[in-house]
């Protein structure tokens, strides 16, 4: 495949910005999307749902030494007249400005972040310029341009925000108290979205989406890690799995059924802010039974805290936890009241966390048992 189809954010002379399409000899004039964040989880998923929703689809990506398109090159090769990917940086406010003014979107997605909360207490400046600026910078270019009454824009919000929470189910009503320079970082883009579709007039709103999983989901992640290490040691390809805290408690989705919230969000005759989840809570070491099962591995628990342990049948230890991977400040249960969206959006989960485990098992274990054959 030639993967020379990246599109400069000045010169594109040559790129079709709007037109109409003959759909059953009607004509129809089709949105344009701008997605940050395209080459994502959720980005690539966003991308195919409005595709056959027939938008225009423009995604924003980083320059880089190396492709990092895995997620979407299967879509350009499809949808090739459809899709568009341009160069552009959320931490440069002349590209966003550019691309805002050279594209003039009826919709704007930004998924753009660093958004592993562990890395974030590593490269917190970095974080914040991308997770906090890079919003205000879409903001500012969305006030700033001649479309500010018809751009709709949506921030992509996160549970991290809520941290150590004041209640619980979280609902839009509860206070955050985010525990990270990833959640810190992400309220603040929370709250410029909010200020400036009050003092603006701006059709601006948040999605505080609790966590949400898919065979797309980044490796460092921890679903990835364990649907990817178990199979590995299933495989014989692997002898241990290292993570951290077990016992933390997550609202777990998946993210096919978020981006259709994203989208749903942008499609309300007012803007506003709403929480996106399942109201139903697990332990990470709850998901590890459910990828064991999957994979009909047989996991035998031992020891409490940081001691314990997971043993095979021959009572050898393939899972154990590691101060190392735990965060400097935790948090531990997160559980979302989705009540508002299911109310106003008309919108509830479809995926189960048993079908979500089901299909990145079904995936992982088959990329690696095809690896080892080679």
């Amino acid at each position: 495949m030639n993967k020379n189809y990246f599109l400069g954010s000045v010169n594109v002379d040559y790129l079709q910005l709007s037109y109409s399409y003959d759909f059953n000899k009607v004509n129809i004039i089709m949105k344009k999307a701008l997605v940050f964040g395209i080459t994502g989880q959720d980005g690539s998923y966003l991308a195919e749902f409005l595709l056959k929703k027939k938008y225009k689809v423009h995604g924003v990506k980083r320059k880089s030494s190396s492709f990092n398109t895995s997620r979407v090159d299967h879509i350009y090769e499809k949808n090739n007249k459809n899709f568009f990917l341009h160069y552009g940086d959320l931490t440069d406010s002349l590209s966003v400005n550019s691309l805002i003014n050279l594209i003039k979107p009826d919709e704007i997605y930004n998924l753009a972040a660093q958004s592993h909360v562990a890395v974030s207490f590593k490269i917190p400046n970095y974080t914040a310029n991308v997770d906090a600026i890079g919003c205000l910078n879409i903001l500012e270019a969305i006030k700033s341009s001649r479309m500010i009454k018809k751009i709709k824009f949506y921030q992509a919000g996160t549970s991290e925000m809520f941290g150590k929470v004041l209640e619980s189910p979280q609902t839009e009503k509860t206070p955050f108290y985010p525990r990270s320079p990833y959640g810190v970082s992400k309220a603040f883009s929370y709250w410029m979205t909010k200020n400036y579709r009050e003092s603006y007039n701006m059709f601006a709103s948040n999605g505080i989406l609790f966590n949400h999983e898919s065979p797309r989901r980044g490796e460092t992640f921890v679903t990835r890690k364990i649907t990817i290490g178990l199979s590995k040691i299933k495989l014989g390809l692997q002898k241990k799995l290292v993570l951290g805290n077990i016992y933390s408690k997550r609202d777990w989705g998946h993210a096919k059924d978020y981006v259709e919230a994203q989208w749903l969000i942008l499609q309300t005759k007012k803007p506003d802010d709403f929480v996106i989840a399942t109201k139903k809570q697990f332990s990470v070491k709850y998901f590890i039974n459910l990828v064991a099962k999957e994979l009909k591995m047989k996991i035998f628990w031992r020891g409490k805290g940081l001691n314990e342990k997971g043993y095979d049948e021959n009572n050898r230890v393939i899972i154990e936890c590691s101060k190392k991977y735990f965060r400097p400040s935790e948090v531990d249960a997160l559980l979302g009241n989705p009540a508002k969206a299911k109310k106003i959006l008309n919108w509830k989960p479809k995926i189960s966390i048993k079908e979500l485990v089901k299909e990145m098992v079904e995936i992982d274990y088959r990329k690696f048992l095809n690896d080892k054959k080679k």
